[in-house]
């Protein structure tokens, strides 16, 4: 079936009937983007979240599939609030949840630059990042949660342009970690929408504790009657702005659990338990190549090269030189190569 990029879909108040009785019969209900309204107590106020922005990651779908199906009729939440179900096609394709995006559509979460009177002769996925940009200005939001995964296992943390009173809030409701990160322009979190915006990565997609933060985290919200301050439901650390380490120019890249000897860099293969720990000053990661630690980058603000201040070669082997903070880190190859080897952030709370 041909897929119309200009159009998306409105609910307003679904009945259980709409919604279906499992999130899987909901997903393939629909037949493209879906926004979905929800009358709250304060009718002024409206609090957005936004889910599957890539197909592969469920985790704020299936919450909030869970959260409008058990919530009573009669406890209305205390603002109004709008779920955007974005890359619906993706998703609903066999397996479910398997796939970022559609072959006909780039990566949706790097196309929210171009302004609206930009729209005609834009491609697929910019057409649709107009109409999800629409659908959010158009209720002109306090705050606007946008719900993802991490591809390997992870703890939960938000990321944030901004640390905000309200942005520390939204956080405090899913998590103990905000990123602070600087702006994309083409991405979701890069736009203007005159309120705070945070992304939250609930951990694994296939972690069912992911699937729980989201929802714990979406039925707080709506329960709130602020998210100032003082609604701050715990503490939470901030972390300034990760770098990425990233391969140069066409090395390999390989995971093992010793050197194999293998060209370009190799990286342990179980480099997913960094999300957890982080990793401790003169920790190995991996292993080199001749050409030792000029197989990898890490690019500051400016354009510099500081990957000598995080890591350097013993001998071999890809050491840390410092104790750090690690996001992201994935033992997905494609993964890894598309974007990065994974965040990295000095702990300032040691001086190590």
């Amino acid at each position: 079936m041909e897929i119309d990029f200009s159009e998306i879909n409105y609910l307003q108040n679904p009945t259980w009937k709409e919604l279906h009785a499992d999130y899987e019969q909901f997903l393939l209900s629909m037949s493209g983007p879906t926004v979905i309204d929800v009358t709250g107590v304060n009718t002024h106020k409206c609090r957005v979240f936004i889910s599957l922005l890539q197909g592969n990651e469920p985790s704020g779908f299936i919450a909030l599939h869970r959260w409008l199906i058990t919530k009573n009729v009669n406890d209305l939440p205390q603002t109004n609030l709008r779920f955007i179900i974005c890359s619906v096609e993706a998703a609903s394709k066999k397996p479910f949840f398997s796939r970022a995006t559609i072959s006909d559509c780039q990566d949706i979460s790097r196309s929210f630059g171009k302004p609206e009177h930009q729209l005609i002769n834009q491609d697929n996925s910019n057409t649709r990042a107009q109409l999800i940009k629409k659908a959010i200005r158009e209720v002109k939001p306090e705050a606007v949660i946008d719900l993802h995964n991490t591809i390997g296992p992870s703890p939960a943390f938000a990321i944030s342009c901004r640390v905000t009173v309200e942005a520390l809030s939204l956080t405090s409701f899913f998590c103990h970690t905000l990123v602070l990160s600087d702006v994309n322009s083409a991405s979701l979190m890069g736009q203007d929408f005159s309120c705070s915006f945070v992304t939250i990565e609930c951990g694994g997609r296939f972690d069912e504790q992911a699937h729980e933060i989201a929802f714990a985290g979406i039925s707080h919200i709506a329960n709130s009657k602020s998210i100032d301050y003082t609604h701050q439901k715990s503490n939470v650390e901030v972390i300034y702005r990760p770098l990425r380490l990233r391969l140069k120019g066409n090395t390999e890249l390989s995971y093992a659990d010793h050197d194999e000897g293998n060209k370009g860099i190799t990286l342990k293969s179980n480099i997913e338990y960094l999300n957890f720990g982080g990793a401790q000053k003169n920790e190995l990661i991996g292993w080199l190549d001749g050409d030792g630690i000029n197989n990898v980058q890490l690019l500051d603000k400016e354009g510099n090269n500081v990957i000598d201040s995080y890591f350097y070669s013993r001998d071999n082997q890809l050491v840390c030189r410092k104790k750090l903070h690690i996001f992201k880190a994935t033992s997905s190859k494609q993964a890894a190569l598309n974007d990065c080897l994974f965040y990295v952030a000095k702990n300032t709370n040691n001086e190590d």
